[in-house]
Order: C-alpha cells, then structure tokens, then sequence
C-alpha cells in the first residue's frame, strides 16, 4: 500500500448525508466540521450556472432552483452504467457526482485540519462488486488516494469497540471477553444488518445481509404520497406532477419524519395552484403506513441471525447506525427481536465515519510501521487489531443444467456470508464432442437464472485438444482474497490447458477515464 504526503481520514459517503472524520494526535476519533460548523454535509449536489456547483444547498436555495439541476440520493445509482446526468453538454455519472460531494468534504477538513492525501471510504455491506468499484473511482476523481474501501457494519463497530475502550488492548488481559453484537444499520438511502463478534484485537463477521434500496427516504415518500393522494381526492389535481412542488414538499415530509420521533402528531400542508390541504398526521398513523418496510428489516435481522447461528440471549450489544433508526419503532421493533434495549454510545450518524478513520489510521501504523504522527502507545495499539470479513455475494459460474442441458443456471462456488479469504475448486465436463473453447462467466448472486445475476467477469480457454470428447472434465477454482480481490482459475484436465482472470476492485474505469473527470472536477468550483 502506497501512502501519500497528508493526513489519512475516514469517510462515509452517504445516501443523505456524508461526513469526514480522522484520529487526533491525542489518540481518539474525531468528526470533522464542514464550513457551516456542522459533523454531516447533506449528500446533494446542486449543479449551477457556469461551472458551480453547490453540494449541501439550503432549503431555501433549493426552492428557488430547477429542480432538473438538483441531485439526491445518487449512492443508490453507484455502479449503474445505465444512469447519467446531462450538464453542460456532458454526461456526469454516479462516480463523478459522488466525487463531488467527496471533493467538498476534504476542501472543507483541508481548512481545518490540512492537507488530505489518504482516504477509507465506507460502503453498505451488501453492495456489489460493481458498486464498490464505482465508489473507488469517486474517491480517485476527487484527488484522494483511496487505500481501502470497508463496509459501514464494520467501521461502525471498530466505532463502538473503540469508545467502550475494547480495541487494541492486549489480548492476554484476564478481563478480556469476546462480545458478538448485532449492528442495524439504517441510513437515509440503504439498510444493512451485520453479526460481528470480536475481542480486543480480532474482528470476525459471523452473517450480514442488506437492501441498498430501501432507507430513510422510503419513509419519507410515504409521507409525501399520503398527504398528496388526500390533495388529489379533494381538488382533482395531484402535486407530484410539478418537479418544483414535488421538491419542496417533499424536504417538508422529510422534516415532518423527523418531527414525529419526538413528537405524537405533526401537520403536514401542501400548495399547489392555488389549493392547499394541511393534514394532522400522528405517529401511529406514519407507523402503519410504514409497517411494511419496517418488516422488511425486521426479515432481514432474523435471517442474520439465524445465519450467524447466534440467539437473542448471546447478543452482549444491538448497535444502532443510521440517522433513520431514531425513529421510536425501530428501537421498539429490536426490542422484540433481540430481548434487549439498543446501545446509543455512538452517535448513529457519526459511528461510520469515527469506524473509517480508525481503519484508515490501523493501515496507516501497520504501512509506516509506526513511523507516524501518533504516539506510539496509539500506534501499537491500532497494529494489533486484525478484521475478518465474510463475502456478502454468493460468487457462482454459469453452467449447464444437467437435468436440461439447452438451460443455463448459475452454480454457486463460494455461497454468500463464507469467511474470506476463502478458496474452492470444482470438476465440471464439456458440453459437446470436439469443442474448442471453455467461456467461463463469474456471476455475483443467488438466484439460479444468470439472468438474474450480476456478471462480474468472464474469460476463456481455447486450443482445446483436437478430437476432445464430450464429458471431459474441467476443474474450476475460485479463491477470494482478504481485500475482497476475486480470483478465478479453469484447466482442462486432459490437454492441461489453462486460462484464468483476475476481478481487481480499482479495476472500474480506465486510468484515462480518472483523468479526464479529474481534470472536469477540477475546473467545476465546488462550495
């Protein structure tokens, strides 16, 4: 790992909000403010005249703009080829607008803490390989040297376990016990659920499962689409019709969410072409309207559980992440499910950033060897800890089915939630006499139909002996390593030819592709 001249943060680059932290001289974890004094900067990005670009725009500077011009939520597109905005006769893509919001979260800590040359930047667990490309590459535009990429689960728990004073103590301690905790990770755009169990100095994933579709915004709309319907039924007209009306209202629902975790009832009101309606909308009437993707969450924990083999009584903590999970249901809901009352030792929207920066200064000790800007009883400590992961995609190779041979499925070598590293081989035969080459395509999913699968990668052997009978055994090996590199290995054991690829995150796009961005970032003025 090569580190650059600066200092070396952690950053989660949220669906709603993103936040940029780093480790003190004085050893502990500290969120960096932005301009306006605030931990969190408000992950929209407003593209104005001639180049500017706002990111964390006002309310009131964004009822004033086109709401063409405004972008929201754009994490839940990261690694989608298909999605792009148009501006200034350019097509801006997931990874640039990202890079971004990225840019203005270190322009903003370079004034207060100085230069910035290393970056780990946090993704959901559940998010592919595609999408973790796609978040490297926003880190490279925006100038940043990105040495690690880490899931939110584990950076929050690296969060907890340092402000309860449990990581990096030494491991011979008589009062060391291994804790295993649930981490609930609900954010604004995506939903994640992770079993860790670790000591002072050994982090272990035991299952996690997601949704990158579903967060806070989700309930948010509910709000929107409720009030709205009621204004359609009563005037004929529907305010969602108009991007402007549908904007502003819609950052008046997302208040209103926010209102109802600490109050019993709020009015929502819209206006729109002279009407309005104002709507008494309680608590228990949001719960209701929202139930379904609580239970969504609530599936999804039990199913980490039951994966992680662990029961409610031999959880020692159910970590809360995520703005959205101060909403009272969610902690009542946990309750129910784990028999015990969630911790809030960390701030939910902080713990991932504060996890970030204490991964990113663990690289940065264990790269210098302790030749850094913290002491070395931090530094020592920070050497000693050690994570292990478990892969959050089953990886499987496109076959065909031997009950049918004319239909493809995907055959799962390495099945999601198995530890990595991790490395598995398998025979498989040839499907015709005489065939000349083998295509093997990576599949990243579960689902049996390729189709429904994501392909990572594909790669071929070809010169096959002449005169090669149908049957002939192919021996396939996948082995995915500790920094989530996939490589994939097939040799036709008869003529012993072999041929073989390798998936490499930074792989996403092409060095001159970086630099063009780079370049384009460069000359927008972001503030």
């Amino acid at each position: 790992m090569n580190l650059q001249q600066g200092n070396t943060v952690g950053i989660d680059l949220g669906t709603t909000y993103s936040s940029l932290a780093l480790i003190g001289e004085d050893g502990e974890p500290l969120s960096v403010t932005n301009n306006d004094g605030h931990t969190i900067t408000p992950s929209v990005v407003l593209l104005g005249d001639e180049g500017q670009v706002v990111v964390g725009p006002s309310f009131e500077r964004m009822s004033v703009e086109d709401p063409q011009r405004i972008i929201e939520a754009v994490k839940r597109q990261m690694g989608n080829k298909d999605f792009h905005i148009v501006y200034q006769n350019k097509k801006l893509t997931p990874e640039f607008i990202s890079a971004l919001i990225l840019k203005k979260l270190k322009q903003d800590a370079e004034a207060k803490i100085g230069p910035i040359g290393n970056a780990v930047i946090t993704v959901p667990y559940y998010f592919n390989d595609l999408r973790r490309k796609a978040t490297q590459d926003a880190g490279r535009i925006a100038g940043l040297n990105v040495i690690d990429i880490i899931n939110e689960p584990t950076a929050a728990t690296l969060a907890y376990a340092w402000i309860k004073g449990e990581l990096g103590r030494g491991a011979s301690d008589a009062n060391v016990k291994e804790k295993t905790i649930l981490v609930y990770d609900l954010g604004g755009g995506t939903f994640d659920v992770t079993v860790v169990r670790y000591t002072p100095t050994n982090f272990k994933v035991l299952a996690t499962d997601g949704d990158v579709m579903l967060g806070g915004l989700d309930w948010s709309r509910r709000i929107v689409d409720h009030v709205c319907e009621q204004f359609q039924r009563k005037y004929d007209e529907d305010p969602r019709d108009d991007p402007e009306t549908l904007l502003q209202f819609t950052q008046e629902c997302e208040q209103a969410k926010r209102d109802l975790s600490s109050k019993a009832q709020v009015n929502v009101g819209v206006y729109y072409k002279g009407k309005s309606l104002n709507v008494a909308l309680t608590r228990g009437d949001f719960e209701r309207m929202t139930s379904d993707l609580l239970q969504r969450t609530r599936d999804t924990t039990e199913l980490v559980m039951e994966q992680a083999g662990i029961k409610p009584q031999e959880l020692d903590e159910v970590v809360l992440v995520g703005g959205s999970t101060y909403m009272p249901v969610v902690e009542k809901m946990l309750v129910e499910i784990c028999k015990r009352k969630p911790s809030r030792d960390v701030k939910p929207e902080e713990a991932v950033a504060l996890g970030a920066a204490i991964h990113a200064a663990i690289l940065e000790a264990k790269a210098t060897k302790g030749k850094s800007r913290l002491g070395m009883a931090i530094v020592n400590r920070l050497r000693s800890v050690v994570t292990s992961d478990v892969n959050s995609h089953s990886l499987g190779v496109k076959i065909s089915d031997p009950n049918n041979r004319a239909r493809k499925i995907n055959h799962i070598m390495i099945p999601k939630n198995t530890q990595i590293p991790y490395s598995v081989s398998q025979k498989f035969v040839t499907n015709t006499a005489s065939q000349q080459t083998i295509h093997v395509n990576i599949l990243e999913g579960d689902a049996i139909d390729p189709s429904a699968c994501t392909l990572i990668g594909d790669f071929r052997i070809v010169n096959l002996p002449p005169n090669l009978p149908a049957g002939s055994p192919v021996e396939v090996t996948y082995s995915y390593d500790a920094n989530g590199r996939i490589q994939a290995t097939a040799r036709d054991l008869v003529g012993n030819r072999e041929a073989m690829t390798e998936i490499v995150r930074d792989s996403g796009i092409n060095s001159e592709e970086v630099d063009n961005f780079s370049t384009l970032a460069e000359a927008y003025s972001v503030e």
